[in-house]
């Protein structure tokens, strides 16, 4: 089932990933929200690896709120920087930058991690 929301959406995410590139130095930490949950990883494209990733049901949260996002932000932020990643780009795959999205990336500053 095709939208005009999903399509947009879409537009965005490749007019955004035309411009960022993850390197193993600074990756691409990547967001995917659902109706349910929220996914990030830390994404270097160069040698296409996935370095960290996390999501809100790995934590054990039920539900999609911003709270939660931020708890996921700060514990993707502890995981990177146990692997020497502390630096990264923030894509926010086409989403608009607030609410859930916002607040994982606020969490991921707290956490210590810098873009």
């Amino acid at each position: 089932m095709s939208s005009v929301k999903t399509e947009r959406r879409q537009k965005v995410k490749w007019r955004i990933r035309r411009k960022l590139s993850g390197t193993s130095a600074r990756p691409r930490l990547s967001v995917f929200r659902s109706n349910t949950g929220i996914y990030a990883q830390l994404i270097d494209d160069i040698n296409g690896l996935t370095l960290a990733s996390l999501s809100s049901k790995e934590l054990g949260l039920k539900s999609l709120s911003v709270d939660n996002s931020k708890q996921v932000g700060i514990a993707l932020a502890k995981k990177a920087i146990e692997g020497g990643i502390s630096t990264c780009v923030f894509d926010r795959s086409g989403y608009l930058y607030h609410g859930n999205v916002k607040s994982l990336a606020e969490g991921a500053r707290e956490g210590g991690l810098k873009f």
